[in-house]
């Protein structure tokens, strides 16, 4: 590491499932600040004891006087992602928050903005591969169906500090991510081990899995890709496993048989496989396959657990897509 060594850097949304694993990475060598709004229990204690500076800001407020303004860089990662139909709300968060953040840190070297897979206009080809080129649309995301329109708001919002800050940014469409923290290949392993329901809703349906660790390594070089106006790339790895072949794989790790489903929707992404052509010439290829990377999983997640467990989020996940089958 060497551009993001001894920084002063902010990380939003830092106690979820990809920002967890980045503030230990980071907070070893780097001054790291973490805001949200901390409503889960414990995650605000937890963040202090790896070293990380906490502040309890909701971003859409527009009121940060409690956060400083002098970060050398910024890596947002909070989002509202929930049920139901409230346009309004989920873009004042995700688009509004987000510019009312760069706003109050537009001094940063470079931003770093995570968006999404789901940003792009579903296509009947299940093997399509997107390219930030692409047309954007309504993925029809039945578990938060405001998701993908207030993200591409986000997008719009992000270029347009860019341009208005001279602030060099980075909007990354995060593809699947996935670790011992969470994503959706983790909990599809934890419902193969308590022997429960695996939902796809195409066959095949790809994606382009990235593993924490990948992650985490290429967030400097993503920073560093940061220009105005703003760089846009799909963030996501360079093999496209269906759920099918990893549930297999799953089975032969854990011994248990899959049982995976097919529940299509209508007027959304049929697979998810990303062109990663451009992230590759900014951060070079990933050095965890999906193989290793998920039999990391299942040492790291499963090792003292019996077959019948199943942890409480994806307990929740389950049970969300129980009620669309």
């Amino acid at each position: 590491m060497q551009m993001l060594t001894d920084k002063k850097i902010l990380v939003t949304g830092p106690s979820g499932q990809i920002g967890l694993p980045l503030v230990q990475f980071l907070a070893p060598h780097n001054e790291v600040w973490g805001v949200a709004r901390f409503n889960q229990p414990g995650s605000r204690e937890q963040l202090e004891t790896l070293g990380v500076m906490t502040r309890s800001i909701d971003l859409s407020s527009g009121d940060y006087s409690s956060l400083p303004n002098d970060f050398d860089y910024v890596i947002h990662l909070a989002a509202f992602k929930t049920e139901g139909l409230d346009y309004n709300h989920a873009i004042t968060v995700n688009a509004e928050g987000t510019g009312l953040l760069l706003q109050h840190c537009q001094k940063a070297k470079a931003a770093l903005v995570m968006s999404t897979h789901s940003v792009y206009k579903p296509v009947d080809d299940a093997l399509h591969a997107f390219n930030e080129n692409d047309p954007l649309g309504d993925v029809n995301y039945i578990m938060s169906p405001t998701y993908s329109i207030s993200k591409i708001a986000e997008e719009a919002v992000t270029r347009y500090c860019a341009r208005a800050y001279n602030l060099p940014v980075t909007i990354a469409r995060m593809n699947a991510s996935y670790g011992p923290n969470g994503g959706l290949p983790t909990y599809h392993l934890d419902w193969v081990m308590a022997d429960k329901p695996v939902v796809s809703r195409w066959d095949p349906c790809r994606y382009s899995l990235i593993h924490q660790d990948d992650i985490n390594n290429q967030v400097e070089s993503l920073l560093d890709a940061a220009s105005v106006p703003a760089t846009i790339v799909n963030w996501g790895g360079d093999e496209t496993p269906s759920v099918h072949e990893w549930c297999a794989y799953m089975g032969e790790l854990t011994g248990h048989t899959p049982d995976v489903r097919i529940v299509e929707i209508a007027n959304s992404l049929r697979g998810s496989i990303a062109d990663v052509s451009k992230r590759l010439s900014i951060t070079g290829p990933c050095k965890v396959s999906w193989r290793d990377g998920i039999r990391r999983v299942f040492e790291e997640r499963h090792a003292d657990q019996s077959k019948s467990t199943i942890t409480g989020q994806s307990s929740k996940l389950l049970n969300e897509i129980k009620r669309f089958l």
